[in-house]
């Protein structure tokens, strides 16, 4: 006979009655029932797990034993049963995401303070790294999702677009706010730009390079935050997502004309990867917020 969770249920049961007939009645069952259930478990253990002589029974040296190991056993169970039930309800959950640098400067804020008002048991741990390693991050479990950027993608990478992403010329309060700027006019410019490590260097290189137009570099970082420092105390101007604005009062967007170039910013994950609840919850947080936030919508 294989052991079931109810023999050992049983056997408890009559152990913490003393008495087969109240015990039976406890679990709903006749007392021959239980009696020959108790008999089997005994049979399939090969040793006697109750005493019955006496006018109550009474667990034997080796129904002591088993007894306590079936307890914790049972105690795991329900513990079991209750981190499955967290996990669903969200009072309990991880999640693991991964960004691209520029969205630490304006998004992982924000969405981190929503998950911890929205779900509070569900602990969040974000990394900043490239595109490339994020994509190879879900393909290997070592991420749940990622927020980068429309492909190409890896294959078994999933792309569902976010919004769309404004690139613009970024300077203090005090800088002229009239506009947009033409282009060749960055010329009399000095700026401060992200290194040629961030993949939105590369773009704004590429629009400079398309209209013929040198800027003056005077400060290079790779960190949006130093950047935003450094505007905000100099009269240099840079260029970033306008959406690190809106947190930042100091700053003024001055757009230029030609605009600079739009990214459509999208949620990446592992195509067949499962899909946890917190995965599920953060998902749906995610476009809450960009609606929230007013971001404008991708294509």
């Amino acid at each position: 006979m294989a052991l079931e969770l109810r023999h050992l249920r049983y056997l408890l049961a009559v152990a913490d009655h003393g008495n087969f007939t109240r015990a039976a009645e406890e679990l709903h069952i006749s007392q021959p029932t239980l009696s020959q259930q108790i008999k089997q478990l005994e049979r399939t253990l090969g040793a006697q797990l109750l005493d019955r002589t006496g006018r109550t029974v009474r667990l034997t040296d080796a129904g002591r034993a088993y007894a306590h190991h079936a307890r914790g056993a049972l105690r795991d169970l329900a513990a079991a049963e209750r981190a499955v039930h967290d996990v669903q309800d969200l009072s309990r959950g991880r999640l693991r995401l991964a960004v691209t640098p520029t969205f630490t400067a304006y998004l992982v804020g924000p969405l981190a303070a929503e998950l911890h008002t929205r779900h509070p048991g569900i602990s969040l741990t974000v990394r900043e790294t490239s595109q490339d390693r994020i994509e190879s991050g879900l393909l290997t479990d070592e991420f749940d999702l990622g927020i980068a950027f429309r492909g190409p993608h890896l294959p078994g990478v999933t792309a569902s677009a976010l919004y769309t992403e404004h690139l613009t010329l970024v300077t203090g309060t005090d800088a002229p706010s009239a506009g947009p700027l033409p282009v060749r006019d960055l010329a009399d410019h000095r700026l401060a730009l992200l290194s040629g490590d961030f993949a939105t260097r590369g773009h704004i290189d590429d629009y400079f390079a398309r209209h013929g137009v040198s800027p003056r570099i005077a400060v290079e970082a790779n960190s949006v935050q130093a950047l935003t420092e450094v505007v905000q105390r100099t009269p240099l101007a840079t260029v970033l997502p306008d959406a690190v604005t809106h947190d930042h009062p100091r700053l003024t967007r001055l757009p230029l004309e030609p605009p600079l170039p739009t990214r459509t910013v999208t949620l990446l994950h592992r195509t067949e990867a499962y899909r946890s609840a917190a995965t599920g919850a953060f998902t749906e947080l995610v476009h809450d917020l960009v609606r929230t936030r007013g971001y404008p919508p991708a294509p």
